[in-house]
């Protein structure tokens, strides 16, 4: 199932979250996943990768926001 081998690392200025693809998963179904993630969780599509058997690695990143107390 897409998206079952999920990691997270934060790296300077940005959040990174590693997405899984299995190679059974066909291509709409790769794009409405990341597309949702896109949408609602504010990732960006920071690089694709292929292998051999088919499966596929996303790595998606997002800005972090820092919030600064004001009192």
């Amino acid at each position: 199932m897409a998206g079952e081998g999920s990691t997270w690392r934060k790296h300077g200025q940005y959040e990174y979250r590693v997405v899984t693809i299995d190679r059974t998963t066909s291509v709409p179904d790769a794009r409405k996943l990341l597309t949702d993630e896109a949408e609602y969780g504010r990732w960006e599509l920071a690089r694709t990768r292929k292998y051999r058997g088919g499966e596929r690695k996303v790595w998606l990143r997002r800005k972090i926001i820092r919030v600064h107390p004001t009192l």
